[in-house]
């Protein structure tokens, strides 16, 4: 794939690029043509309207699957902070820390990146290998031994420094959107309200949306928050929730006036699983906590200044790979929360839709191509660019391409184009067919000849 380009593959057609031209009009590079143009269309180039005409309709049938989930990646992030700042995200930059085994660290933590194909390694990176570091320092008696434990403890508080400039960077994010100026930041939250309403606005019918995301913010939760969209997670409590493993399926319906019987479901609810985790998921002893962190708050220290957050820092922020050190159970509460992602995927007719997602996370990816196993399922890339080529490797390696659509580019995956042309507006939907049956059956027969009445025998000739 060329970056220049945009990449389109949607229904049965093959995949083809598009490179845009003046006028915001878009030229096929490869000379591939899709079948649902006209022959008009084929020979011109081709506007956003268009393009409008073969994407949003297949998207529209796609989210209507019996079972929908999105996987957002740091690419909504990086695009709702665009939108309001004019900035892009740098949280997951890598960061050396001071210590004797720097040299190692940096090592380890490249060929790891190099192993998921992203190639320039990143902070989740090194909070991993750091981690399985102390766990290695631990077992060879570093903490205990006098002579080695200062590189022991320099290593810890190099973790914590880490760890602290990590959650500092995603704070960072939330409050630049916070405080972004009030038409930029109105613009940027109505393309995230509208893009979350175009999944979650399905018909009580369906089963519920599940809003899959490996960011740590929390822009997610705002938008769903301004758009009235109930989000439902693992967590239980008003004042300080706590993590259960043994989520019941617990739902939100309502009594419809006048009627008897089951109760309905309650329109815009979904279910949310953060599987990396969030900056305000704190261990307290037994217990995944979330902590009250306003939106945009850059101090996130004094929230954890409270009763019951005893001995808790920092390193005890529950973001992925940070597993508490003295949990038996290192993957815990990830692992409840990937049997979340595999139980919602892997099932027939369910499409997922991958946004922002660059396909680096191997323990996400084995999961997709296990639900791509099941003939009737469908996955849907969009993605702002193809992640450094790893988008067209997981395509041609997954080996399932009438199941999987992409739509790929700056030009045709940005936020704002993707919401104003090429989302369903679910929201509209339901009136949109009541009109259009309306119309048909008042207006059907329109295009019928009437039929002329002969009322000569019953006047005998006369003009009536």
């Amino acid at each position: 794939m060329v970056d220049e380009n945009n990449i389109l593959k949607i229904r049965d057609d093959s995949i083809i690029k598009l490179t845009k031209k003046d006028d915001n009009k878009y030229a096929i590079v490869d000379g591939k043509v899709p079948s649902w143009l006209n022959a008009t269309q084929q020979s011109s180039l081709l506007g956003l309207p268009e393009l409008r005409t073969g994407i949003e309709p297949w998207l529209t049938s796609l989210f209507q699957s019996e079972h929908l989930s999105v996987l957002t990646g740091n690419g909504l992030s990086t695009a709702v902070q665009f939108l309001a700042t004019g900035n892009r995200n740098t949280a997951m930059s890598g960061q050396d820390i001071d210590s004797a085994f720097k040299d190692k660290i940096f090592e380890a933590a490249k060929k790891s990146s190099g192993a998921s194909g992203r190639g320039e390694k990143n902070i989740e990176d090194e909070i991993r290998v750091i981690n399985e570091l102390i766990r290695g320092l631990e077992i060879l008696g570093y903490d205990t031994d006098a002579a080695k434990k200062d590189d022991y403890k320099k290593l810890c508080q190099g973790l914590e420094a880490l760890i602290k400039d990590f959650t500092d960077g995603i704070a960072k994010i939330e409050a630049c959107v916070a405080t972004a100026a009030l038409m930029e930041r109105e613009r940027a939250f109505g393309y995230l309200v509208s893009f979350l309403m175009s999944f979650a606005s399905r018909t009580g019918t369906r089963e519920r949306l599940n809003i899959f995301t490996t960011n740590y913010d929390r822009l997610i939760e705002a938008g769903a928050e301004l758009a009235g969209l109930h989000l439902l997670d693992r967590f239980v409590g008003t004042l300080a929730p706590i993590f259960r493993s043994s989520r019941l399926d617990i739902d939100m319906h309502y009594n419809p006036p006048g009627i008897r019987g089951e109760p309905r479901y309650l329109e815009g609810v979904a279910r949310f699983t953060k599987l990396h985790g969030s900056i305000d998921w704190v261990d307290v002893g037994t217990d995944i906590r979330r902590i009250g962190l306003p939106f945009g708050s850059t101090d996130i220290k004094n929230f954890l200044n409270a009763p019951g957050l005893d001995n808790v820092d920092r390193q005890k922020v529950m973001i992925y790979p940070n597993s508490s050190k003295d949990r038996e159970t290192a993957e815990y509460p990830y692992v409840e929360l990937f049997r979340d992602f595999a139980a919602a995927l892997c099932r027939p007719n369910s499409t997922l839709v991958t946004y922002g997602y660059g396909f680096g996370d191997d323990h996400i990816n084995r999961i997709i191509r296990d639900m791509l196993t099941i003939p009737s399922t469908h996955l849907i890339v969009i993605s702002y660019d193809d992640a450094g080529g790893r988008i067209e490797r997981k395509y041609e390696e997954f080996g399932r391409s009438s199941q999987i659509s992409l739509v790929i580019g700056k030009d045709l995956a940005n936020l704002p184009t993707l919401v104003d042309y090429f989302m369903p507006k679910p929201s509209i939907d339901k009136a949109s067919i009541r009109m259009g049956e309306l119309l048909k059956q008042r207006y059907s027969e329109a295009k019928v000849e009437p039929v002329q009445a002969d009322f000569s025998d019953l006047s005998g000739g006369a003009d009536l």
